[in-house]
């Protein structure tokens, strides 16, 4: 069990082909990639090892991360990122305004702060200036973030 106040981890992994059976060698090598886990925080992944890693939008999005959730990406040799939640903090709903601002972005104002929002996901719940907003925060700890839970559309 990995808790939120547990060190992330950073290590590399090989990973062998399953045996077959075959009347020569097959020729197949072995496929390297690295996991690292790491802190979000509101818009990628801190790993252990310092780097910023970028967590989709749509993930993140849809996952309703929040700052201080724990994560695990698996980078393939492609380069390709794939992503798993692995340890999500505590958190507290909190209802607000969605407030869109002149450079295209999205914050959700509460009665106890106003929070930085994905864009995405505001454009995923078809929210506009003035929908009123639930929003996801850590319940421990203070944020800048929030996730969207649900952007109601009237007014």
């Amino acid at each position: 069990e990995i808790l939120a106040s547990d060190p992330p981890v950073s290590h590399s992994t090989t990973v062998l082909p399953p045996v077959t059976t075959h009347s020569t060698p097959p020729t197949t090598t072995a496929t390297e990639f690295t996991v690292h886990e790491g802190v979000f925080n509101g818009e990628g992944m801190i790993g252990a090892d310092g780097q910023t890693y970028p967590v989709p939008v749509n993930y993140a999005s849809k996952s309703k991360l929040v700052e201080g959730d724990l994560l695990k990406v698996t980078v393939l040799p492609t380069g390709e990122l794939m992503y798993k939640q692995i340890g999500p903090v505590e958190r507290d709903r909190k209802m607000g305004r969605l407030v869109k601002h002149e450079d295209g972005s999205f914050t959700v104002a509460t009665e106890q702060a106003e929070y930085r929002v994905l864009t995405a996901a505001v454009t995923y719940h078809r929210g506009a200036h003035g929908h009123s907003a639930v929003v996801l925060v850590p319940r421990d700890s203070f944020s800048t973030w929030a996730a969207i839970e649900y952007i109601f559309h009237q007014p």
